[in-house]
């Protein structure tokens, strides 16, 4: 088995390090350790992200739409894995995710899946109340979270990787794809609610509560709309970082 790490990335120059860092830890703990590779997708950046992911030696890809959904496609596309794990490139790979993400990709039974969600640095009152609302979504309706999917190569190609049309929610259109694909052949989607993968939190500093509320209740107002629209979706595409 072979594991291809998908990571996205837009101006995150800063924090990108720790995140490969994290990854290659997270293997090497492995007792069983999988053959992998590293894939960044640089999403048309303005500082040092590209370069920083080939001294660190990994394969990087460039995609020149600033869209989340064709930065991950465009770093899927030449991955060689059997098994796609797409993490956020804000996000750090603990090994006891990766472990409980290899053990259901080796079960045999499973044609993709996500985690729960921690933060660090851990938000305030009101952002970790939000975190346990999309837990407690991701958990009963098994929609995985875009800083931590993996699924089955043939399964993402079969479904037309992630909407090319979607700022915004392509993990859950994809979560419910695989699912579709999965129940005709007997396989699962599954979350992993033993160890929560680390994302950060700089959105909880960045934003405040108000505007985040407000991106929020765009999306409930438009649903299909707003998520195809960059303009729609300050808190993914302002360049805040």
């Amino acid at each position: 088995m072979k594991v291809s790490v998908v990571i996205p990335a837009f101006n995150e120059e800063k924090l990108l390090g720790a995140c490969l860092d994290s990854a290659r830890a997270a293997f090497s703990a492995q007792p069983q350790a999988p053959d992998y590779e590293l894939i960044v997708c640089d999403n048309n950046s303005a500082d040092g992200t590209a370069a920083l992911a080939a001294a660190k030696g990994v394969k990087v890809v460039f995609e020149p739409l600033n869209r989340i959904s064709a930065a991950r496609n465009s770093g899927a596309a030449p991955a060689t894995g059997d098994w796609l794990l797409f993490i956020d490139a804000d996000s750090r790979l603990s090994a006891a995710t990766l472990a409980a993400a290899l053990n259901l990709m080796r079960s045999g039974s499973c044609a993709g899946g996500g985690a729960l969600i921690s933060f660090h640095p851990e938000p305030p009152a009101w952002g970790r109340a939000l975190t346990g609302l999309w837990n407690a979504i991701s958990r009963g309706f098994g929609l995985a979270a875009g800083s931590f999917l993996f699924c089955r190569r043939d399964a993402f190609t079969a479904v037309g990787g992630f909407s090319p049309l979607l700022y915004a929610g392509e993990e859950l259109a994809l979560s419910l794809a695989l699912k579709r694909w999965g129940l005709a052949r007997a396989l699962s989607f599954a979350i992993i609610t033993t160890a929560p993968h680390e994302s950060s939190g700089r959105k909880f500093r960045i934003y405040t509560l108000t505007e985040l509320a407000l991106q929020v209740l765009k999306f409930a107002l438009r649903p299909f709309g707003s998520v195809r629209k960059a303009s729609s979706l300050g808190i993914f595409y302002d360049g805040r970082r």
